[in-house]
Parts: C-alpha cells; sequence; structure tokens
C-alpha cells in the first residue's frame, strides 16, 4: 500500500511546482483533479489557499435564454483588453447520460476560447439542489490561487442558483430579458436581495423600457425611497420646499433608485439597472464600469472582508458535510449497522430520531479521525 503514496505525492507535488510556474496544463489538470474530487484534491486546494482573495468573482445569473453565455463573453474581451486575465466557470445542466455538462459553453464562447489569457471550464450541477456544485467554488479557487485577475462565474439559471451564486461571487450580476414574463415574477425568490447589477439584455425587444422601469421602481419601494423627503402634511406649500429635486425622488421612487444607482456612496450600495444587447457589444463597458465601483463600495464599507469570511465559514461546513457523508455512508460496517435497524423501524419500536443518535454515538471514531495530510515540502524547493 505504501508503494502507492509515494508517488501520488512526488506527482502531486511536481504538478503543484508546474501549477506555481504558471503553465496552463498544471491549471487544467489542477482543475480537473478539484472538479472530480480526485485522490490529492484536498492537498491541491490547501496549497492554493494562502493565495486567494487576488481575483474579483463575478456572478452572472438569470433566466434562460438570456444571453448570458454572450454576455460573459463580451465582458471576458472588455477585461483582455485591459490586460486582465479570466477564468470562467460554466454551470450547465447534468448530462442524464455521462453526469457532464450538457451544454458545452466553450463551443458557444468560440471566439474567446484561443485565447491565452482566458481560461474556460464547463461544470455540471451534478444533481446540486441550488444548481451550483461545491465543486464550482472550489474550481474558484484554483483559478483564483493560479493568478487569474477575474473569474467569472455563470449559472445555469435555473432552481435557487442565483442565491448559490451569490455566496460564491465577489458581486453578482443579474441578467433579465424583455419577455422573460411578468416582471414581478421574474424578481422573486430573492433576486432583488442577492443583485449587486442588473441588465436587460437584448434591450432592442419591445418592453425593455418598461422591465428596467419596473426594477427600478421596485428597488425604490425597497428602499423605502418613497417615504425619505416627503412632506408630513398634505397642506405643505410646495413651493417653499428647498429640495425641489429631493422631493421629485421621493414621489417617484423608480427615479430615486436610478439617482442612488449613480451616486458614489460607500456607506450605501444601490444596484443600478443598465441596458445591453451583449450580441451587438452594446453595453458591455457599462456592466464593467458598475461592477469595478460595486467593487471599490466593498472595499471602501468593509462589504468585501465580510463577504468573504461568510464565505470561509460557509466553505469549513460544507467540508464537513462532505467528510460526514463519505465516511457515514462509504462505511460497510455503519451501512451494515442500519441494516440491522430496519427491522425496528419498520414495527414502529424505534424511530429515525433515535437511530441516527444511535449511529452518531457508535461512529465517533470514524468522523473523528484525520484525513487530511499536506504534502512533503520537495528538497531544494524555495516554496
Amino acid at each position: 500500500m505504501s508503494m502507492t503514496t509515494t508517488p501520488t505525492d512526488a506527482a502531486l507535488a511536481q504538478l503543484l511546482e508546474q501549477f506555481r510556474a504558471g503553465k496552463p496544463a498544471a491549471l487544467a489538470r489542477a482543475v480537473s483533479i478539484v472538479e472530480n474530487h480526485r485522490p490529492g484534491f484536498e492537498q491541491v486546494l490547501a496549497a492554493q489557499h494562502a493565495l486567494l482573495g487576488r481575483a474579483r468573482r463575478i456572478g452572472l445569473t438569470g433566466p434562460p435564454g438570456a444571453g448570458k453565455s454572450t454576455l460573459t463573453t463580451r465582458l471576458a474581451r472588455q477585461y483582455r483588453l485591459a490586460g486582465k486575465t479570466v477564468g470562467i466557470v460554466a454551470v450547465d445542466p447534468t448530462s442524464p447520460f455521462t453526469g457532464g455538462a450538457l451544454l458545452g459553453d466553450r463551443i458557444r464562447m468560440e471566439e474567446i476560447a484561443l485565447d491565452p489569457g482566458v481560461f474556460i471550464r464547463s461544470m455540471a450541477t451534478r444533481g446540486s439542489l441550488g444548481g451550483l456544485a461545491t465543486a464550482t467554488r472550489e474550481v474558484c479557487d484554483v483559478l483564483d490561487g493560479f493568478g487569474m485577475d477575474v473569474i467569472i462565474i455563470e449559472t445555469v439559471g435555473v432552481g435557487q442558483s442565483e442565491l448559490d451564486v451569490a455566496r460564491a461571487a465577489d458581486s453578482t450580476v443579474v441578467v433579465l430579458v424583455p419577455e422573460s414574463g411578468d416582471s414581478i415574477q421574474t424578481l422573486k425568490a430573492g433576486v432583488m436581495e442577492i443583485a449587486d447589477v442588473f441588465t436587460v439584455n437584448k434591450a432592442d425587444r419591445p418592453g425593455a423600457d418598461r422591465l428596467r422601469n419596473d426594477i427600478e421602481l421596485m428597488l425604490g419601494l425597497r428602499a423605502g425611497a418613497s417615504m425619505q423627503n416627503m412632506p408630513a402634511h398634505h397642506g405643505v406649500d410646495l413651493r417653499n420646499v428647498p429640495d425641489r429635486d429631493a422631493l421629485r425622488d421621493a414621489m417617484n421612487p423608480a427615479r430615486a433608485a436610478r439617482a442612488a444607482a449613480q451616486a458614489e456612496a460607500p456607506e450605501q450600495w444601490t444596484p443600478p439597472v443598465l441596458r445591453s444587447i451583449a450580441a451587438q457589444n452594446e453595453g458591455i463597458t457599462e456592466i464593467a464600469d458598475a461592477i469595478e465601483r460595486h467593487f471599490r463600495y466593498l472595499e471602501q464599507s468593509g462589504e468585501l472582508r465580510r463577504r468573504r469570511r461568510a464565505r470561509l465559514r460557509e466553505r469549513v461546513m460544507e467540508v464537513v458535510e462532505q467528510q460526514v457523508r463519505q465516511r457515514l455512508w462509504q462505511d460497510a460496517e455503519t451501512l451494515a449497522w442500519l441494516d440491522t435497524q430496519l427491522d425496528g423501524l419498520e414495527a414502529g419500536t424505534l424511530v429515525p430520531f433515535a437511530v441516527a443518535d444511535a449511529l452518531r454515538a457508535r461512529s465517533d471514531a470514524l468522523l473523528t479521525g484525520a484525513s487530511y495530510a499536506p504534502l512533503p515540502v520537495p528538497t531544494g524547493s524555495s516554496v
């Protein structure tokens, strides 16, 4: 058995050396190891941990057909023109036959696929209820550790992926289209809370301006803009109100939200509602500028540190949940013991909660044993 561990450690150490040297092939191999949780993935992730936090993570989400892949491509080109390297993690539906990503974003992003400064990985949801597998966040860590300047996470656009991507990204862009249905329905399920930037894509189609106004109206109402600076009595003489603009904003929440979104306010962020036609490369600069302004707000307000600390906390919780599932449900003795409890459960003399308590009590050694072991530092290495 020991003969298999030494070559594996040596191979991982060599891979990490090539990774640190910026070799694209090493990045692709490291991503594959982490994505598929192959032996040694913990060591690969641990080697990058001290380097995390350099990349800006941008989430793109929205309904299917909103043009997210085209928008991702255009944004990536915008960042490349600015001299930044870009990593793209495109989350697609899982193939029922292979378990892999179904749509293949590398094909849809062919105009940037050969750019050496762009790395694209299509990933399957793998049955994740939120539409964003845990491995997605781990792959983002690998890209961050490799030194990518920008990481774009494009979701599949179904389920609760909007909420998941907000936890994985520093800034979240929600992409909507005029024909996505009733705008009020579109903005349910927490989308209003997680969006840092809205864009109405395919804005040359009918209904785009109305959708933008509806979103701004809801943002204004949510912020209580309709009540701010409102005169206390109906009989007030409007000619005596000193700030006529403030009064107009108070009586028009959409206008107030639009004005707040354009202001540089380090203590509060109001999501701008932009228009874009990604297929014609229109509105991309404005989206990139809004993301840049949002990042400045995050840094100045301390929100960036809070979000990233929350991400670290959730990461530890994810690791614990993974380890518990693997250790319990891949242990033949535990499964055999569970089978012996089925008669009592079936007869009603046992209840699942009591069986679960007994299972945890008998699994102390299984759950508390360490599994992570850092790789030995290669001799002669400066790292």
